[in-house]
């Protein structure tokens, strides 16, 4: 009697995997790759390394954080400064310094300044700077929602998907929105992984915080709408069958 809307319900179309890029033709040799430079933004953890032409190792370490405990092997992570709320650094030897909005390479002569004057305190001082908590979020009709680390500093949306499990079946590959926070203030851009415009796209490569939305398909959300409809006429064939047993046993009382 009531197998009719579980049957209804259940039924849904066959969808057409994502094809990537489906509308490029070969452009070997095509465009120059242009990577955007990144600014520092509030909440970024930075590593910095500050050498110098000192030959006394000690002297240039007092610039430098120490090593956590267990990290002094080759290749270990340093620690890093946090860029609070400010957009500030808290340098334990020079103190604060403004980093929100400049690039790696802004803030390294900054620092520079801040060792050669009005008093050198390293001569001819070399910066080193690196994000350490490179990140972007990746929502919506892909694999696996969620933050998507890396331990460089570049990301690509397309290496972004793919680390998100892909674009699901219902998603739009045609209209992924990111999301941007730059100087403070967001933007929002729309980006289509199937045009030949992908490359040349500001959205391309993605910056640091970045969150990318996949969205689904009218296909998925009609579905979505027939499931909450399935879930209501469930709900009430049970309380009218709940009901009927309760009325039931009434009557024969």
């Amino acid at each position: 009697m009531f197998s009719f809307p579980f049957y209804f319900f259940s039924c849904k179309t066959t969808q057409q995997l994502p094809n990537y890029l489906e509308r490029i033709n070969d452009s070997t040799g095509k465009g120059a790759l242009v990577i955007p430079e990144l600014r520092i933004q509030k909440g970024d953890l930075l590593s910095i390394q500050i050498n110098s032409l000192s030959t006394k190792p000690e002297i240039d370490q007092l610039y430098n954080l120490p090593l956590s405990t267990g990290a002094a092997s080759a290749g270990a992570a340093m620690p890093g400064y946090l860029v609070d709320n400010n957009g500030n650094i808290e340098h334990h030897r020079l103190g604060s310094l403004h980093a929100e909005g400049l690039t790696k390479n802004e803030l390294a002569v900054e620092i520079k300044k801040r060792l050669t004057q009005p008093v050198e305190l390293l001569a001819n001082p070399t910066v080193i700077i690196r994000y350490l908590n490179f990140k972007v979020t990746v929502l919506g009709q892909v694999g696996r929602e969620g933050p998507v680390s890396v331990p460089g500093e570049r990301l690509t949306i397309l290496e972004a998907v793919g680390l998100a499990g892909g674009i699901t079946d219902y998603g739009k590959k045609e209209k992924v929105r990111v999301l941007r926070e730059i100087d403070g203030k967001r933007e929002m851009g729309i980006i289509d992984l199937s045009s030949d415009s992908l490359f040349i796209s500001p959205y391309y490569t993605l910056m640091q915080n970045d969150v990318v939305m996949v969205e689904p398909t009218k296909q998925r959300m009609k579905e979505a709408d027939q499931q909450r409809s399935f879930q209501k006429i469930s709900m009430g064939l049970t309380i009218v069958a709940a009901a009927a047993t309760l009325t039931s046993i009434f009557i024969r009382n």
